[in-house]
């Protein structure tokens, strides 16, 4: 007798997701949507109340045909649309597991390809800009510092707005050498040095709000913690007159700094596989595809490849970036 379909989704969202793989509440959320639009979608199909379902309704056509429906009824874009399916491959490899009648249903929505899209742009703020910005901050008000040592600390850090939010005094470590201890994706934690402004803004907020030294390092009122809602919030507010329309638009946001912060070590010369510790990457092709090179050292690349007019007989010298494997690495994956 095959397992009541309910049961099966009960132990995938209480056990195997939290327990068995440690994702976190908002990555179980993201599996909950999509589940909860794929149940609506195969119940309006077969006709019946989403109770009333059962495993065999979950076939490989009905996946195909919800796919389908993502894009074309409900608009979605294609990498939305890919990363519903790799929540349902999520899914069905776990009923595979658990129901092996329903193994042939389950290879085949594992074969279900890719959508090819391309890239998104990676934008970022200019050194100048990021300046200019910070110059701009109110200096007076209920929540003036908290909000400038929240900016400095993003770019400081490149964190996620939801590590930020996560983020408590104990994983502070403000003496000589500072750190932060991030906890990101995965249920990882890592290590990210902190710049002595960074400290010096950290420790005149925790002194002037009069702090104990625990709880939440960036509070909204009532000393409750900062959502990644409100954190955007707050950067939308500060940051938004750095929105760009033309040629490329740009939209000044948390990740943005995530994006700024990755560039800005790559121009000082920083290698990277330390960025992609810094930012939290498991794979170094994360990082290839989300820092890219910015328009300046591209134009430098370009300037060293350059043919002048008195070329001589000898040959030329051998540019030193054709020796870097790292920038050859970068230039490569523009």
């Amino acid at each position: 007798m095959m397992p009541i379909l309910g049961s099966l989704i009960q132990s995938f969202f209480t056990d195997h997701l939290p327990v068995q793989k440690g994702l976190r509440l908002s990555s179980i959320r993201s599996y909950r949507d999509t589940i909860r639009l794929l149940l609506c979608f195969v119940a309006e199909q077969r006709r019946c109340g989403i109770a009333s379902l059962s495993l065999d309704d979950l076939t490989f056509e009905q996946v195909l045909a919800f796919l389908k429906h993502l894009e074309q009824a409900r608009g979605n874009a294609v990498r939305t649309r890919n990363q519903r399916r790799a929540a349902l491959n999520t899914f069905f490899a776990y009923l595979a597991l658990r129901t092996p009648e329903m193994l042939a249903a389950c290879q085949q929505v594992a074969a279900i390809p890719v959508k090819r899209t391309a890239l998104p742009n990676t934008h970022y703020l200019e050194r100048e800009e990021v300046t200019a910005l910070f110059r701009s901050l109110p200096r007076q008000g209920r929540f003036a510092l908290r909000d400038r040592a929240l900016l400095l600390f993003l770019y400081n850090t490149g964190a996620r707005a939801q590590e930020v939010a996560d983020l408590r005094i104990e994983h502070l470590e403000l003496k000589p050498l500072a750190k932060v201890h991030l906890h990101g994706k995965g249920d990882k934690w890592r290590i990210c040095p902190l710049w002595d402004e960074t400290v010096r803004q950290l420790r005149r907020l925790f002194t002037e709000s009069g702090t104990a030294m625990k709880g939440p390092v960036f509070r909204a009122r009532r000393d409750q913690p900062l959502t990644r809602f409100g954190i955007y919030k707050i950067v939308r507010r500060h940051a938004a007159a750095w929105d760009t329309s033309d040629p490329q638009p740009r939209r000044v946001t948390p990740h943005l700094f995530r994006h700024t912060a990755a560039v800005h070590l790559l121009e000082s010369g920083v290698e990277v596989n330390v960025i992609r510790g810094w930012l939290g990457h498991v794979s170094l092709d994360t990082t290839n595809r989300y820092a890219e090179l910015t328009l300046r050292a591209k134009a430098e690349a370009l300037q060293a490849c350059e043919i002048g007019s008195g070329i001589s007989a000898a040959s030329p010298a051998r540019a030193a970036w054709k020796d870097d494997k790292t920038l050859l690495d970068w230039l490569n994956a523009l």
